[in-house]
This record gives C-alpha cells, sequence and structure tokens, in this order.
C-alpha cells in the first residue's frame, strides 16, 4: 500500500510519500526435500552447440552422479552414442547441420535407445515447440535458461 500527500505553505509545495510493503513470506519457505539425485548414476551425453552451455549442463549431471560426455553438434553426438550406450541425454535442438530432433528421432530408432530419458533443452518455448520436441522423441522439454534442479528434477521423473 502506497500513499502520498501534498502539503502546501508559503514556502512551496512538500510532497511526502508513505510506503507499507508487506513481507515476501510469512515465514521461511519450505524447502522441498531433496530428491534421491545419487540414484541417477550412469552415464550421460550432453550436446550443445555452445561450449559454454555444454559445460554448464554437463557440470549439473555430474553433480547429479552421472559420468558425461559431451558433443558440439548432433552428428557428433551420433558418433558418440553409437561407441557406447548412454542412460540418458540431455540436447539442444537448434544446432547446425543437424538438429536436436533429428537425433533424436536417430537415436529413439536404435533398440538401446528406446526407453532412456531424453531431454530437450533450447531457447524455443512456444507450445508448440514442446509438442515438437515430444513427437521428435524426447520425454522433456525445458526452455534456456536452464535451471539446474528442473533439469535434474525432470530426468528423475523420467527414471522413477
Amino acid at each position: 500500500m502506497v500513499t502520498t500527500s501534498v502539503n502546501r505553505s508559503e514556502e512551496g509545495e512538500v510532497m511526502s510519500a508513505q510506503a507499507a510493503v508487506a513481507p515476501a513470506f510469512a515465514e521461511a519457505p519450505q524447502v522441498e526435500p531433496e530428491f534421491q539425485l545419487r540414484e541417477c548414476r550412469g552415464l550421460a551425453l550432453v550436446v550443445d552447440d555452445n561450449p559454454d552451455i555444454t559445460e554448464m549442463l554437463a557440470a549439473v549431471l555430474r553433480h547429479a552422479g552421472y559420468t558425461v560426455s559431451a558433443a558440439h553438434s548432433a552428428p557428433d553426438a551420433l558418433n558418440i552414442a553409437l561407441a557406447k550406450h548412454f542412460d540418458v541425454v540431455v540436447s539442444d535442438i537448434a544446432m547446425p547441420g543437424m538438429t536436436g530432433h533429428e537425433l533424436a528421432q536417430v537415436l529413439r530408432a536404435m533398440p538401446e535407445y528406446r526407453s532412456i530419458p531424453m531431454v530437450a533443452v533450447t531457447g524455443f518455448d512456444m507450445y508448440d515447440d514442446h509438442d515438437r520436441s515430444i513427437e521428435a522423441g524426447f520425454d522433456f522439454h525445458l526452455s534456456k535458461p536452464i535451471d539446474p534442479v528442473a533439469l535434474t528434477r525432470a530426468i528423475y521423473r523420467i527414471r522413477h
């Protein structure tokens, strides 16, 4: 609630303001109990054409308990995925050459990648972008900037 008043006197106008601000929280917010991040063990493949984002995503997944391999293009990711089996794939969508959607479709066609968690991370956040990611084979669609908790929680939910 904000109130203002103007007082007039022979010296001129004097304006004063008064503000009442409600506290942000009546009590300390409840922190959700930490879910079992350490159950997220295994191999993770991170794909993004931006090296900084690749490293950030890799760090989040390492913290969650994964051993991480990274690629900066979908064709490189496909070659890595053919060489060893991953337990989760986190991929950007808009990459030059081959998109993340195309990568997801190719991986999902392989028996060893039909049921693993796959998460799309992208700057595209329209409703139909989400639908396209799911149709391509991703289980989850997250918008950049990525919230590390949202990413690990999405993978956990897919796996359990």
